[in-house]
């Protein structure tokens, strides 16, 4: 696990966003997993502005997303789908056939989280994957649970999340209960992670995850199984972290 502390939330998205340039630039086709929230919206605006300088081309580009709430039409301005076209790709040349986002609105709910696990396969698989992290350790909308569910599922979200996501909507009773999200198993099978995190209120979250111990309430501490994680955190998302910690893992400021 390779972790890097940056100054800010600005140099954070600029080292995620010089990542992900990186990994097109040596597999133009390269599929990518990616996130949604507040966290990766700096990543999409310098990856956005590298491909108007012509640094990138996202023409063989494929993309799945993590997850989508359930019951918002793609085109709620809530919704995930909704989330990534505004802020990502209607800016770039990415072609619309290679976007995947799970149907939050699928008459049959369970068949179109087992279509999502085929359609990566399908793909090759996911090459580098994106990840932010909940308050309380989830990523994805894997959420602190007694047992891990491997696959794409139906998961229901906690208070805990739905409190952090309220901001997005009028009021916390607006916010859906339930979501599709890909499961611990399917981020893991992704050849490479990046994990974002910024600010104080993910310290607790980010010193959990990088002492190694593995919970399932802490769903993220599953990443120190994983072969190539690279952790990107600004200096108050890593406030927490124990000096004896910082000792085991390559540390890049």
């Amino acid at each position: 696990m390779k972790v890097i502390i940056t100054v800010n939330y600005d140099e954070m998205s600029k080292k995620a966003a010089e990542i992900v340039k990186k990994q097109i630039k040596e597999k133009p086709n390269t599929v990518l997993g990616l996130a949604t929230g507040s966290t990766p919206l700096g990543m999409y605006k310098h990856l956005i502005e590298m491909y108007k300088r012509g640094e990138i081309d996202f023409s063989n580009v494929i993309t799945f997303n993590l997850d989508e709430y359930i019951g918002l039409s793609p085109d709620h301005p809530q919704s995930y789908h909704y989330f990534m076209f505004h802020n990502f790709f209607n800016h770039i040349n990415i072609k619309k056939e290679n976007v995947h986002i799970p149907n939050g609105i699928a008459e049959d709910l369970e068949e179109e989280c087992r279509k999502y696990e085929e359609e990566i396969e399908k793909a090759g698989g996911i090459d580098l994957q994106i990840l932010g992290i909940g308050v309380n350790g989830h990523i994805g909308f894997n959420e602190p649970e007694e047992s891990i569910e491997t696959k794409t599922h139906v998961v229901t979200l906690t208070e805990d999340t739905i409190n952090a996501n309220k901001r997005f909507f009028k009021s916390a009773e607006e916010v859906p209960r339930k979501a599709i999200t890909m499961g611990l198993g399917s981020i893991m099978k992704a050849k490479k992670i990046v994990l974002l995190a910024s600010g104080k209120n993910k310290a607790e979250a980010i010193k959990e995850t990088i002492k190694g111990q593995l919970t399932t309430k802490v769903p993220a501490t599953v990443l120190a199984l994983h072969p190539d994680v690279t952790i990107i955190i600004d200096k108050e998302a890593a406030s927490l972290i124990p000096d004896e910690d910082l000792k085991e893992i390559e540390i890049i400021v």
